[in-house]
């Protein structure tokens, strides 16, 4: 019935209260129906007719409302259950208040509320609820039958039955409410725990296929660096080629070292593995080797914080996974990167912000996936940013990126340091 509608939960949280009301109604019309041709009570029945007609009224609101798109937000899942319990109190009011059976229905919108909203509106909700309950007990149109013989007991009787609502309405509000918080927490660590067990299968093939391409790269890479030098060599007299020449050797050394290093490291998985080196040391190096592979790049670098600076830890994986997000930054600018950086004793924050388009509407929603990219084909594979930011946060640290009102976009880095 309601297969194109948005499967959110508090979405069919709502399609599941609209199928009870049709059944409280329901079961409302069949009740008014004994009462009246069985047990012929004098009641206010206009009244309350008009009351059932209004919530079915509602209920069709709710069905029209269930065939759109919107998003159901705790606020508008809360009035619908306040007005069950408004009518439910103005059916009460007609038909004996406090003294009517049906008077335990109060805990039903409770109990909903405490099974599927968060604390602080099955608090509100227990509050509402003993109130309505409260005022029945002084303020109703009694149902015709006399108690005038029995009026103690009788009152105490509906006095118990107030206590015994309370005490239900408070054991409901706090066990039912830590009970859908525990299943919410468990919920959560799940989906973290196979989110995570995801990334590392997909960081794991990936390692496998890194491994592979530095075995078979090795060898053309050697027969570009013998073939470059013996053109640095032919060619003496042009001083605009050997430089050129010298830029592409130098590219194809550093990509040596990398797969060298790739190699050598492929079985470290410890961070301890790494040495330590003073922070400000360490981004100084970094940038040195990001200059040498993206010459042409323009960037500002400033940094802030005390010295002697704390150490970091130099790992292969945090200096690529920063190189990553250097490169992304890069490609994406138009003119010049700014590159900021600031430590304490304990954090460094390192800031990246290019002055490109920014980040499309699809980017900043699957950003960090593997294998998205928002780049032309065949200019990215769409695993630099998911790589850099699995090994930051496995280390302790964080990246956020997002787009400046200024544009562009800035990328932010939190990362551990060592006292």
């Amino acid at each position: 019935m309601f297969k194109d509608l948005n499967q959110s939960p508090l979405s069919k949280n709502l399609q599941r209260l609209f199928l009870l009301r049709n059944i409280a109604i329901l079961a409302q019309c069949l009740t008014f129906s004994l009462v009246y041709i069985i047990i012929d009570l004098d009641i206010p029945w206009t009244e309350m007719i008009i009351i059932v007609v209004l919530l079915t009224t509602l209920n069709l609101l709710t069905w029209i409302r269930l065939h759109r798109k919107w998003p159901v937000s705790n606020i508008e899942f809360f009035a619908q259950l306040l007005i069950d319990v408004f009518a439910l109190s103005a059916l009460l009011y007609y038909s004996g208040g406090s003294t009517n059976p049906f008077i335990s229905l109060y805990l039903l919108p409770l109990t909903i509320a405490a099974a599927t909203l968060p604390w602080r509106y099955t608090w509100v909700m227990a509050v509402i609820t003993i109130g309505c309950y409260t005022l029945l007990l002084f303020n109703y149109i009694p149902l015709p039958h006399d108690h005038s013989k029995h009026l103690i007991e009788f009152n105490l009787h509906v006095s118990g039955m107030w206590l015994a609502f309370v005490l239900s309405t408070v054991i409901i509000a706090w066990f039912v409410v830590k009970m859908s918080i525990s299943i919410r927490d468990r919920d959560r660590d799940l989906a973290q725990v196979r989110e995570q067990a995801l990334r590392n299968e997909q960081i794991i093939a990936l390692g496998t296929l890194a491994a592979g391409a530095a075995h078979e790269l090795g060898t053309p890479l050697s027969t570009m660096a013998v073939i470059t030098g013996e053109l640095q060599k032919e060619y003496t007299n042009d001083s605009e080629f050997q430089n050129n020449v010298h830029i592409l050797r130098d590219q194809i050394t550093h990509c040596k070292q990398t797969l060298t290093q790739l190699l050598a490291k492929a079985g470290q998985t410890r961070v301890e593995g790494g040495s330590q080196l003073p922070v400000d040391e360490f981004l100084t190096s970094l940038l040195e080797k990001w200059k040498l592979i993206r010459p042409t790049v323009k960037f500002n670098y400033q940094s802030n914080g005390p010295l002697p600076s704390p150490k970091i830890m130099d790992n292969q994986l945090v200096s690529q996974s920063l190189l990553n997000l250097l490169n992304n930054a890069a490609d994406a600018s138009l003119h010049c990167i700014e590159i900021k950086s600031h430590w304490n004793s304990k954090q460094l924050h390192l800031e990246i912000i290019d002055d490109g388009e920014g980040l499309s509407t699809e980017a900043a929603q699957r950003i960090g996936e593997a294998f998205f990219t928002s780049k032309a084909p065949g200019q990215g594979f769409g695993i630099g940013l998911f790589l850099a930011n699995a090994n930051i946060e496995r280390l302790g640290g964080s990246v956020h990126l997002f787009n400046l009102e200024s544009g562009g976009a800035c990328t932010q880095v939190s990362l551990p340091l060592i006292g």
